[in-house]
């Protein structure tokens, strides 16, 4: 019996996505609730397990878009299972039936090695897997498909790479190298010493197709650009006093709850009391209409190999230090593993970027729509600041607020920041649970 596998529905919103990558290629025996692919839509990464013991034939090559429900594969759930030998009869007066006697054959030459047959095989194989415009191209130009390297998902070749290829070719072809005449005649017989060598230049482009991640987050950070009144402000925040707090509790804080105290479990809390005392950056425009959220659902901007992607921590003004460090945790290791979910993303009425991990000073980050606001964290460097009329240095940390003006005002807009810088300079009063 075959089982067909047919790509999941991951959201109403999303009717394609593009099958990335093969765990697994035809023939081979899968386990059930083995991951056998990944595929990405425009919002998510997911690998597919196998539904089913069996053995597995591919219908759709990587890179490939393919629409939700389509079937890709199939896995034959028969004949899995090594099948026992035959017995033998061996046992003295019991001889085994004859087979039926066959014509004799000519005496045949010495088989080839099967190395060529396979080479030949695993060629034809390759290039049915290419695009039809990779195949129309390589043969107009004749092109040796082993000399370029693929740049698409699995290490495909694209028509970008041909194109690049035959440019680096033909540049090389126009530009040979140049050997002085005397050397040609052999007029010369000691070596020419010139003081500038001659190089070819290697200039070129390369192209490669947006991924649905990546064509997503273009789009989106162009909607938000374009129908929203964005506005940013900046604070500096002292982080000496939340540096000592976590410092002196995290062994504690590890070996009770078993997660890493972190300060982005600080800024959820301080966002959260901020976001109390100033409804509208909770809140989005619907039309003419204002829509206020009476909870606070946090996304946390996590960077990816493929993109950015916000999952959103629920109910956070409800949850502990532990709980808010433990789902940041819980969100990468699904991300890690292609497990994030089109569920995990949506919601969010507040965001949280922190381009500090990556050496940011300052930065203006763009809001997620629809929401509101979004609070930019950034590098803590130790700089020299005034504190009692008295230069000192201290840990600092440049914060910047990007928000909606047209339902959020400048007074409220800074006044929120501050409160920010409040609880993060003086932890106590978000009470943090040790």
């Amino acid at each position: 019996m075959e089982l067909e596998i047919k790509i999941p529905s991951v959201g109403e919103s999303v009717t394609e996505a593009v099958l990335v990558q093969w765990y697994k290629k035809s023939d081979d025996t899968v386990k059930k609730d083995e991951p056998i692919f990944v595929i990405e839509t425009d919002k998510v990464t997911l690998e597919i397990v196998a539904e089913a013991d069996g053995i597995l034939q591919v219908l759709v090559s990587e890179g490939e878009t393919v629409a939700i429900g389509a079937v890709v594969g199939t896995i034959a759930t028969e004949d899995v299972t090594e099948q026992p030998p035959k017995p033998t009869l061996k046992k003295e007066g019991i001889e085994p039936p004859l087979a039926p006697t066959l014509e004799p054959e000519e005496p045949t030459a010495e088989a080839p090695p099967p190395e060529p047959e396979r080479v030949e095989l695993a060629l034809d194989r390759t290039w049915q897997i290419f695009p039809p415009s990779v195949r129309r191209l390589v043969a107009e130009k004749n092109i040796d498909v082993s000399g370029i390297t693929g740049t698409g998902p699995g290490n495909r070749i694209t028509k970008g790479d041909v194109l690049l290829y035959l440019e680096q070719t033909q540049a090389a072809a126009q530009y040979p190298q140049q050997i002085p005449a005397e050397i040609q005649k052999g007029e010369i017989s000691q070596p020419v010493l010139s003081p500038q060598p001659l190089q070819l230049a290697e200039e070129g482009i390369s192209r490669k197709i947006m991924s649905p991640i990546r064509h997503r987050i273009a789009s989106r950070l162009l909607e938000a650009k374009q129908n929203t009144a964005m506005l940013t402000t900046f604070n500096e925040i002292d982080m000496s006093r939340t540096m000592e707090v976590r410092l002196h509790y995290k062994d504690a804080f590890k070996e009770k709850y078993g997660v890493s105290l972190g300060f982005m479990s600080f800024f959820i809390k301080a966002s959260v009391e901020a976001l109390k005392e100033f409804p509208e950056i909770n809140a989005f425009i619907d039309g003419n209409e204002i829509i206020f959220h009476h909870y606070y659902h946090i996304g946390v901007a996590i960077s990816t190999d493929r993109g950015l992607v916000v999952p959103v921590i629920r109910n956070a003004d409800k949850l502990s230090f532990a709980q808010l460090e433990q789902a940041i945790v819980d969100y990468v290791d699904k991300i890690k593993s292609h497990r994030l979910e089109l569920t995990d993303l949506e919601g969010g009425t507040f965001t949280i970027s922190n381009g500090g991990v990556f050496g940011s000073l300052l930065s203006t980050p763009i809001l997620n729509m629809p929401q509101s606001g979004i609070l930019g964290m950034h590098k803590i460097e130790r700089r020299p600041v005034v504190v009692d009329d008295e230069v000192k240095i201290r840990p600092m940390m440049y914060v910047a607020l990007s928000y909606d003006h047209r339902i959020v005002d400048g007074k409220e807009a800074v006044t929120f920041l501050i409160r920010i810088k409040e609880c993060i300079e003086d932890p106590e009063r978000i009470m943090m649970e040790i």
